[in-house]
């Protein structure tokens, strides 16, 4: 047991590792052809910090585990706003302003009860199963979700890439090394995939642990490290609006994207455990939302913090029983 669990953390930390090479090397490139940052980071940046959820689930449809699929989505996003949201507020209460209060927290919502009405068979007449028309719908959103914001800030994003262009600064980083990168990136990527699903299946047909266990805390706790450590540095230098908008960033792609590209490549079942889990996500965002409302205004306080924290404790306990 303490072998395969063991296997599963260096899947993980292969993952992670070859998550930050890619997009170290395709930001790198981007940069060199100046592309904007602010193109960079809602592209680039977001879609790789998910490299591992996404390598997670493409490993997993094409073995016909989609409970791991599941649990790795909706677990990583409960971890990303108990969890790692409720530690930036215990460390330092967060100011939530603009877009991330306006757009990003509500449409995480809306992506929940998505989710939910595709689970449940509300939008498709198909219960408990996200099948492949279901799935092509999700990736279609989800693109929608990163492609609306640039839209909005098509002025801004033309601007900086003429001032990159004209600038005197040059981005002299050889493009071979940026490309090696992001190659040894995608075979890290690769073997650590293979890594956590391989061994997360052998946990649960050896020891009777269910995938959708070893999914939502396991698989879905590590691969919500990166976000973990990003959002407490983040959280310290005063940038915590930022990791805020991050994390529910994430959140939706994991909702949308991951569970997206699963049922396209194999039809997912969503058992009433996973409604359940899929419930208290909706549940978090509302109350992230109203977080934002109530005294004190625009703020995550200690104190709410805290109650995050509690939640996904007490959420923890009740998967263990």
């Amino acid at each position: 047991m303490f072998f395969n669990v063991l296997a599963i953390f260096l899947g993980l930390f292969l993952l992670i590792s070859g998550a930050e090479l890619l997009v170290r090397g395709a930001s790198n490139i981007a940069k060199k052809f100046h592309i904007p940052e602010i193109l960079i980071g809602l592209t680039i940046v977001a879609l790789g910090t998910s490299m591992p959820e996404l390598f997670i689930t493409v490993k997993s449809a094409m073995h016909g585990a989609t409970d791991l699929i599941v649990g790795n989505s909706i677990g990583s996003d409960l971890c990303n706003l108990l969890l790692i949201l409720g530690i930036m507020a215990i460390i330092r209460p967060i100011d939530v302003q603009g877009e991330t209060k306006k757009f990003h927290i509500p449409i995480a919502f809306v992506s929940t009860l998505v989710i939910l009405g595709v689970s449940t068979g509300i939008l498709t007449g198909q219960s408990n199963i996200i099948g492949f028309k279901a799935g092509i719908f999700l990736i279609v959103l989800f693109i929608l979700y990163i492609v609306y914001p640039i839209i909005l800030d098509r002025k801004k994003i033309v601007e900086e890439y003429y001032r990159e262009k004209e600038g005197k600064e040059k981005h002299g980083k050889s493009l071979v090394l940026q490309i090696a990168k992001m190659v040894i990136g995608i075979v890290l990527l690769k073997i650590g995939g293979d890594f956590v699903v391989d061994y997360a299946s052998i946990v649960a047909e050896s020891y009777g642990v269910s995938e959708r266990l070893i999914g939502l805390t396991i698989v879905a706790m590590g691969t919500s490290l990166p976000e973990l450590v990003t959002s407490i540095v983040a959280t310290i230098n005063g940038d915590a609006d930022i990791a805020v908008g991050n994390l529910i960033g994430s959140s939706v792609l994991n909702s949308l994207l991951i569970l997206g590209i699963g049922s396209v490549i194999t039809p997912i079942e969503i058992s009433e455990e996973f409604i359940a889990n899929l419930l208290l996500l909706a549940f978090t965002n509302v109350l992230i939302w109203l977080f934002c409302y109530i005294p004190k205004k625009n703020a995550i306080t200690r104190i709410k913090g805290f109650s995050l924290v509690a939640i996904f404790i007490v959420y923890i306990i009740s998967l263990l029983k």
